[in-house]
C-alpha cells in the first residue's frame, strides 16, 4: 500500500474505501493542464478499480467514500441522491452565532462570477442546511464560532454560500470571506466529519468519522 493511502485511509472493504482528503486536493481533475492532479487521479493509480460517488471542493477536507466495483457505486450514489446519508460537517465562521437553526434558500451557480454560487431565494432548486453552534472563542482578536453543519441537500457551495447568507463566512474561505475573515486562518475551515449509509452489499448501517483539524 502506498504512502498516500496508508496515511489517509480510513475503511476499505470489497465494496469501497473511505479517504480522508486534505484541504487543497481535488476530488477529480480541472479542466486545465496544471489541475490534473487529484484525489481521484492518485486512488486509481494505486487502485484501478477505484470509482467515484461523490465530491468535496478542493479547499475542504474530511470524508469522501470511493467505490470498488458497480455495486458499490450504484448503491452508494443512490443514498447520496435520495438523501438517504448522513452528513456532517463542521466548520469555524467569523462573528458570534448563536443556538442552532436551518437555512432554506436555494444555492445557484452566478454565470457572471465563476466559479462563485449564490443564495437565490426565488429559484425553484431548494438547499437545505441545520446548522448549530458549538463553541465560541477568538482568533487574531477576532470572534469565530465552531458550527456544526448538516447538509439535507447537496448543492455546489452549499455550505460555503449558506454561512455567507447568515452573514456569517466560513474563516479562511476565499470566495465567500472578506479578506480579513480569509487571513484569520491559513485554510478554508471545512470539515467533512462523519459519514453515514447502508453498507451496498449487506444493507446494515455503516458509519465513519473524521477528526476534525481546526
Amino acid at each position: 500500500m502506498s504512502n498516500f493511502l496508508t496515511e489517509h485511509l480510513i475503511h476499505r472493504d470489497r465494496d469501497f474505501m473511505v479517504i480522508h482528503k486534505p484541504a487543497g486536493l481535488l476530488t477529480v481533475p480541472g479542466k486545465t493542464e496544471d489541475l490534473q492532479d487529484c484525489l481521484l487521479s492518485r486512488l486509481v493509480a494505486i487502485e484501478p478499480n477505484t470509482l467515484l460517488i461523490h465530491r468535496l471542493d478542493r479547499d475542504t477536507s474530511g470524508i469522501l467514500v470511493f467505490a470498488l466495483n458497480k455495486l458499490g457505486q450504484k448503491s452508494i450514489a443512490r443514498q447520496f441522491q435520495e438523501r438517504q446519508t448522513d452528513k456532517i460537517y463542521q466548520a469555524l465562521v467569523a462573528g458570534t452565532l448563536q443556538g442552532e437553526g436551518v437555512v432554506d434558500v436555494p444555492v445557484i451557480y452566478d454565470p457572471s462570477r465563476p466559479p462563485l454560487h449564490i443564495a437565490a431565494p426565488e429559484h425553484d432548486k431548494p438547499a437545505l442546511t441545520h446548522w448549530q453552534a458549538l463553541e465560541h472563542f477568538e482568533i487574531q482578536g477576532q470572534s469565530v464560532t465552531r458550527v456544526q453543519l448538516k447538509p439535507i441537500t447537496g448543492r455546489s457551495h452549499q455550505l460555503r454560500v449558506h454561512m455567507q447568507y447568515l452573514g456569517h463566512p466560513i474563516v479562511g474561505d476565499t470566495l465567500y470571506a472578506t479578506p480579513q475573515q480569509q487571513s484569520l486562518m491559513p485554510r478554508l475551515c471545512l470539515h467533512a466529519a462523519h459519514l453515514s449509509f447502508s453498507h451496498p452489499f449487506h444493507g446494515t448501517a455503516v458509519a465513519f468519522d473524521c477528526p476534525v483539524p481546526f
